[in-house]
């Protein structure tokens, strides 16, 4: 397993044990349904960049978008050997990029926001066997 797997896959946790600990009732509806089913409108009512992943819900979507950008680095990879440093998406600009984009799109996902920022990011070669990643057997 992968640096970059085990930190998703520890961030992923802490957002999980974050939000059953946190009791948080306003946030609830988010909580259950989900960031990827969120509108930005949604999400804005409970993001808090200043207060970083101490707030349970700032936890929650950072831990997605290392889960979303992980999946897309696979993909790219499989596609033209080529992804992204995720050392770039640190908690603070994770949080305030997705509340930027939020604040000026928000009628859109928080994948809307992450897609653009794939899309135009920088991105390395790197050698990759096509087909490694066998889920379908």
């Amino acid at each position: 397993m992968t640096r970059t797997t085990r930190f998703s896959l520890n961030a992923v946790a802490s957002a999980l044990l974050a939000v059953a600990l946190a009791g948080n009732a306003p946030a609830e509806p988010l909580l259950s349904q989900g960031i990827s089913a969120s509108t930005c409108a949604r999400l804005l009512d409970d993001l808090k960049p200043a207060d970083g992943l101490s707030d349970p819900i700032n936890l929650m979507l950072y831990a997605w978008v290392q889960g979303y950008v992980t999946a897309a680095n696979i993909a790219l990879l499989e596609y033209n050997n080529r992804h992204l440093d995720m050392s770039d998406l640190t908690d603070a600009h994770v949080l305030w990029m997705i509340r930027d984009y939020c604040r000026a799109n928000p009628d859109k996902k928080p994948a809307n926001a992450l897609d653009a920022y794939i899309k135009t990011a920088k991105k390395s070669k790197a050698e990759w066997k096509t087909g490694t990643v066998e889920w379908d057997e």
